[in-house]
């Protein structure tokens, strides 16, 4: 019974042999199960199988096999207060376990049927993990290859200290109650798109230098797109980056052709398409050039030395691109606070917000607009163009927002006011060049002719909006009295 045990039964066998070497030198015998058991054992490490030490065979294609009283005892048993009746039922003390779980989460992306998915739903390893994460004191847990290093290294040193016990039990816990949200949040899927119990688990969770303001207190959750992104160079990425890289990214991901992105204050101040990066970073920037200082700019092209230098030119928080030339990182290494990050896969989910005893949840499944020209002239091709980058931009932009565009650019945009109208007359307030021909977007439909007759006299000569107001009517007549060729999508594209 002084004998020292490990139980080793995992899914993941990255590290593993190397774990079970320093388990053996440090004087450990370990169990094992499956095909842990066969790795190991061609690994050249002496194990027991768990069968054999609980004397029941492993059954059910591998459903049953760690589900016994002498494995869950040897986890939970209290030293001290258990050793009598662990005694009695020769019951070993388990003093570390190393389980990681069959795959459900990456499995249900896979296509599966229900039938075949349930067989990724691990039973054993979550009731082991528990067992030992509860028993910290005494039991050390490993659910995670990337621990095995400073498992191994307290191994050397003698052993685990509480507080790395204690620190791996946190993580343990963690584990389980996202596997298990995962499997939850799937089944209930099935049969809607909101389930009754909607559960959240972001991993990688790093603490800000604060949140929106130095007084509050911010952290950023998550693995994959904007959220795991970690920056080449520059300041740690604040509350507000995070925000605003969020919003740039997900406009810049409307267009296919190059196209640059200027954000300020979760609103697009300008954007532009061109041949080359630079030429549609300079157009961007020069459609506000004052809201640019201090802003961050997303390309969706790659980034050489000479887009770099002028980034430069101008205070910029953050730049994100595809990818970038050596000789433009030596650039940006001249402004060393400019934070540098590459253009993540997107990783589209739930939108979630928080609200005063709860959330809001959301989701933006594929959607097809139907345009239909309702004034008695058509947009030229021009036109259409303008329109085309109008709207885009619009869709990005904080409600109630106008924003005017031309072929390539945007002009001016209004964006985040209480009255449209407010919005229409920010949006020809920041236009520098004038508006013959501009195109407009509203992204919502207008209630009056006001907004349409005061873009109309600022030289517009397109607009489009989603339609649906009781006095659709009397927008109509007076886009045609005006010579302004209207555009109604049907959608709406609220921002708040």
């Amino acid at each position: 019974m002084n004998m020292r045990w490990a139980l080793l039964s995992v899914w993941d066998k990255k590290g593993i042999v190397e774990l079970a070497r320093t388990l053996e030198r440090q004087g450990f015998r370990i169990l094992a199960s499956g095909g842990t058991a066969k790795m190991l054992g061609e690994g050249g490490v002496e194990i027991q199988p768990i069968e054999d030490y609980t004397g029941f065979p492993e059954m059910m294609d591998g459903r049953v096999k760690t589900l016994h009283p002498r494995i869950h005892g040897g986890l939970l048993g209290r030293r001290g207060v258990d050793d009598a009746v662990m005694e009695r039922h020769g019951i070993r003390r388990i003093e570390l376990l190393a389980v990681n779980l069959y795959p459900f989460e990456a499995m249900s992306e896979q296509g599966l049927t229900l039938e075949e998915l349930v067989e990724f739903i691990d039973i054993g390893g979550p009731a082991m993990i528990r067992a030992a994460a509860k028993n910290y004191r005494d039991v050390a847990v490993l659910v995670d290859p990337s621990d095995y290093t400073m498992a191994m290294e307290a191994l050397d040193r003698g052993g685990f200290t509480l507080e790395e016990r204690f620190l791996l039990a946190k993580k343990a816990f963690a584990r389980t109650a996202g596997y298990d949200a995962a499997i939850s949040n799937y089944l209930h899927s099935l049969e809607s798109e909101f389930p009754q119990d909607l559960f959240l688990h972001y991993r990688n969770g790093r603490p800000l230098r604060y949140g929106e303001n130095p007084h509050q207190k911010g952290a950023v959750y998550g693995e994959k797109g904007i959220a795991g992104a970690v920056p080449f160079q520059g300041k740690e990425m604040s509350y507000n980056n995070y925000l605003d890289l969020d919003a740039g990214v997900r406009l810049l991901r409307e267009f296919g052709e190059c196209c640059t992105a200027v954000i300020k204050h979760n609103n697009p101040s300008g954007l532009a398409v061109a041949e080359d990066p630079l030429s549609s970073y300079i157009a961007a920037r020069d459609a506000d050039p004052v809201s640019a200082y201090g802003s961050i700019v997303a390309f969706n092209r790659g980034i050489d030395a000479a887009v770099a230098r002028e980034l430069c030119r101008t205070f910029v928080e953050v730049v994100i691109a595809p990818s970038f030339t050596q000789e433009a990182f030596v650039e940006f290494g001249k402004k060393p606070n400019i934070r540098i990050l590459q253009l993540p896969p997107a990783s589209p989910m739930i939108e979630v917000r928080s609200i005063d005893g709860g959330i809001l949840a959301q989701k933006t499944p594929p959607h097809q607009e139907e345009w239909k020209v309702v004034t008695d002239r058509s947009p030229d091709q021009e036109e259409e163009r303008a329109l085309k980058i109008a709207w885009r931009v619009c869709k990005h932009t904080k409600s109630n927002a106008i924003v005017i565009a031309g072929r390539d650019r945007t002009y001016g945009i209004g964006a985040g006011q209480t009255s449209r109208v407010d919005a229409a007359k920010i949006a020809i307030q920041k236009s520098l060049v004038p508006l013959k021909d501009a195109a407009v977007a509203s992204d919502a439909f207008l209630p009056f002719p006001d907004t349409l007759e005061l873009v109309a006299e600022a030289g517009a000569t397109a607009l489009i909006q989603p339609g649906g107001s009781i006095r659709d009517d009397l927008v109509i007549q007076a886009a045609d009295r005006l010579g302004v060729a209207m555009v109604f999508t049907g959608t709406r594209y609220f921002r708040h």
